[in-house]
């Protein structure tokens, strides 16, 4: 009897986030997080719980601008070494985008290890923005490549972490945005004071910022006077700008 072959394992997107604007300007992209090692397929709703709430505020932020919302779904769990599954993914899916939607800029949003796949995959040329929450990076290794940077130029980047985050070393993503501030001005990075990986204890915050970047890299409006200070300002204070209590209530423009 012939052995049936093992089916090929394929990225998706997930349906679009609320209801899908007529024309379509802009694409977020969100990317879950994940795990260092795993050959196993991701939990569907697991996985993307932690992302499908921010998609959403997003989606209501940016509906009169014609922004839709996908989850990316990986093929695999882990990044897995030197494969780096969930970049590859995080890739495949800017082209899906391309595919469905033509030339429109997408805003890679990644959340643990998704953080770090948004920012690899950004150099795709349909990608135009990078906000990445809580990055998984690998600890410092003389024996390994540095995590790249140079994919990052020309692309507006936001990384948001707690201080208080014990998956991913906060101190890891800052050394990232540091080297990446050299060749490209428009990088910042915002620390969650008393927060941890899922920044929970200021989310109120954090999906406040997050709309804000969005909609300003996306759809050009004006970003609030705190990331905007933030872009300007020289390192490491453009890269260690606190989140306000309160941020997004009273937003000067």
């Amino acid at each position: 009897m012939a052995q049936q072959a093992t089916p090929v394992r394929r990225a998706r997107l997930g349906r679009a986030l609320g209801p899908e604007p007529t024309a379509v300007s802009g694409v977020v992209l969100l990317l879950p997080g994940g795990e260092e090692a795993s050959a196993r397929r991701p939990s569907p709703m697991l996985a993307t719980a932690s992302v499908r709430s921010l998609g959403r505020r997003l989606t209501r932020a940016g509906r009169t601008d014609g922004l839709v919302a996908h989850v990316v779904h990986y093929r695999f769990r882990g990044w897995n070494g030197s494969e780096a599954h969930l970049a590859h993914d995080a890739a495949w899916a800017a082209d899906e985008v391309v595919r469905r939607y033509g030339d429109v800029p997408v805003c890679l949003t990644g959340l643990d290890m998704g953080g770090r796949a948004a920012l690899h995959a950004a150099g795709h040329s349909a990608v135009n923005s990078v906000l990445s929450l809580s990055p998984w990076l690998p600890e410092d290794d003389v024996a390994a490549a540095e995590e790249p940077v140079k994919q990052l130029g020309g692309r507006r980047v936001l990384i948001v972490h707690g201080t208080m985050d014990a998956r991913s070393d906060p101190e890891l993503s800052f050394r990232l945005a540091a080297r990446a501030k050299k060749a490209n001005r428009d990088i910042c990075r915002f620390e969650v004071h008393s927060d941890g990986h899922g920044l929970s204890q200021h989310r109120e915050e954090v999906l406040a910022l997050a709309e804000d970047f969005v909609m300003g890299a996306l759809f050009g409006r004006g970003f609030s006077r705190p990331v905007e200070d933030a872009f300007a300002a020289p390192p490491p204070l453009g890269l260690r700008m606190p989140l306000a209590s309160g941020f997004g209530k009273s937003l000067r423009r």
